[in-house]
C-alpha cells in the first residue's frame, strides 16, 4: 500500500530554493510540520533570519540561485550539515518587467532569465547527483499557468516559465531509471506582495486603478480567485510524497482553472 503524505516525508531532507518569504516559506513550513528536515537559501538574510526565528528547526543559505559560485556553496553546506538530499523544491524567481516586447530592456530580459531559468539548472545539476545517490528523490520545479498558456507582456518571465515545463519533462525522462520523480507546479495568480507589484505595474501602464487590474486577474480562472500559497504548498507536499509515487514529467496547474491570460488587455 502507498503510504500517506505525512509519513513519507518524515526525516526527509528538503532543500526550497527562496524559501525565506511568500510561497517558498509557506512550502518549507509546510515540510517542517510533516516532519521533513529543511533547508533553505534566499537572497535576503534578513528574511532568512526571520524565518528561522520563526522555525528553529530551519537550517539557511544566503544564495543567489543566479550566480554558480554562490549555488556549489550553498550544496557544500547541505552535504556538510545533512550528508544527503532527497527533495529539491524549485522555486526561486523573479516577475520580470511587465512590457509588450519592443520596449522590454535587455538587461530585464537577461536577469528574469538567470534567475528563473538559469537558476533552477544550476540548482538541478547539483541536486541530481545527492539525489542518485540516495538511490531516489523528488524534484519541483516551479513553472506558471503562464508556462502552459502565455501572457501578453510578459515575455522574459514567460519564456522561463514555459522553458521550465520542457525541462520538467526531460529530467523526468533522463533520471526516472534513477527512481528520480521531476514534476512542474503551474500557479495561477498567487495572492501576496508579488503578486500585488504586478497588478501595480500593470494598472500603472494602462492608467487604470489596481482595483480593475485586480478584478481582470480574480475573472481569468474559473474559480473567479487568486490562489493561495498554501494551496502550492499542498501541491508540492504531495508530489514529493509517496502517495503521488507513480507521478512524474508532469505540469500540474495550481489556478482554479485558468480560461485565459489574455482577456485583462481589455481591462
Amino acid at each position: 500500500m502507498t503510504a500517506k503524505c505525512s509519513n513519507s516525508l518524515q526525516s526527509q531532507v528538503v532543500l526550497v530554493t527562496a524559501g525565506g518569504s511568500g510561497i517558498g516559506r509557506v512550502i518549507s513550513e509546510s515540510y517542517l510540520s510533516l516532519g521533513a528536515r529543511v533547508h533553505i537559501c534566499d537572497i535576503s538574510q534578513t528574511m532568512l533570519d526571520q524565518c528561522r526565528l520563526a522555525n528553529p528547526d530551519l537550517t539557511i543559505s544566503l544564495c543567489d540561485v543566479s550566480d554558480p559560485a554562490q549555488v556549489e556553496a550553498l550544496f557544500a553546506a547541505i552535504e556538510s550539515i545533512y550528508g544527503r538530499l532527497d527533495i529539491l523544491i524549485n522555486n526561486a524567481g523573479i516577475a520580470g518587467p511587465t512590457a509588450i516586447v519592443e520596449e522590454i530592456e535587455i538587461e530585464a530580459w537577461r536577469q528574469t532569465i538567470d534567475i528563473d531559468l538559469c537558476g533552477t539548472f544550476y540548482v538541478t545539476r547539483l541536486a541530481v547527483p545527492m539525489l542518485k545517490r540516495n538511490g531516489g528523490g523528488s524534484i519541483v520545479n516551479m513553472s506558471s499557468s503562464a508556462g502552459l498558456l502565455g501572457c501578453p507582456s510578459r515575455s522574459p518571465y514567460v519564456a522561463s516559465k514555459w522553458a521550465i515545463v520542457g525541462l520538467t519533462k526531460t529530467w523526468a525522462m533522463e533520471l526516472g531509471p534513477f527512481n528520480i520523480r521531476v514534476n512542474a507546479i503551474c500557479p495561477g495568480s498567487v495572492e501576496g506582495p508579488r503578486i500585488d507589484s504586478v497588478i501595480e505595474r500593470d494598472a500603472a501602464e494602462r492608467g487604470v486603478s489596481a482595483k480593475k487590474i485586480r478584478d481582470v486577474y480574480e475573472r481569468q480562472s474559473s474559480l473567479r480567485k487568486l490562489i493561495s500559497a498554501q494551496d502550492v504548498a499542498n501541491m508540492a507536499t504531495f508530489l514529493s510524497s509517496d502517495a503521488a509515487a507513480s507521478i512524474s514529467g508532469q505540469a500540474m496547474s495550481v489556478d482554479g482553472h485558468t480560461e485565459s491570460l489574455s482577456n485583462w488587455l481589455d481591462a
